[in-house]
């Protein structure tokens, strides 16, 4: 049975970062024989025009949180993404196996250690958070890495 990775992005808010960017995350993850649950693609059914649209997706988000093996968030920005941060948030409480994007060169913490609010680290082990942490697309399926070792287990 493959493992489930729920993809926490802010990509899909954009047409532009949806066509260009989400599919290299996706395909990357699904190389490495991961289930890629990605929300904007598992929500694309809800119909926005009805009453409590909003809703809907905010449970199936959290639900499909909750029942994802593991998580894979892409924490760009300064701050980065809201939604993203309370997905993340979710699993860390679940204590989820959780991996961390961020290609982005500027700082976002008060720490000289961490390169985001210290908090985001506290669902990693104290020494070896950088192996849950990429900073290259290329580096997702490094066999030296956290993702890769866990992918490889049985679910």
């Amino acid at each position: 049975m493959k493992k489930t990775i729920y993809l926490a992005s802010p990509y899909g808010f954009s047409k532009q970062w949806k066509s260009k960017l989400l599919p290299d995350f996706v395909t990357q993850l699904e190389s490495m024989g991961l289930d890629v649950w990605e929300p904007f693609s598992r929500n694309n059914q809800v119909d926005t025009s009805k009453k409590g649209w909003a809703y809907e997706i905010a449970v199936a988000d959290r639900d499909d949180v909750r029942n994802a093996d593991g998580l894979f968030a892409i924490i760009n920005g300064t701050p980065p993404d809201e939604g993203v941060m309370v997905e993340l948030g979710i699993a860390i409480a679940l204590k989820k196996p959780i991996f961390l994007f961020r290609d982005d060169f500027r700082l976002c913490s008060d720490s000289e250690e961490y390169p985001l609010n210290l908090m985001i680290f506290s669902g990693h082990p104290e020494d070896t958070w950088r192996d849950y942490y990429y900073t290259d697309i290329a580096d997702i399926t490094n066999t030296e890495k956290e993702l890769s070792r866990w992918a490889k287990q049985g679910s």
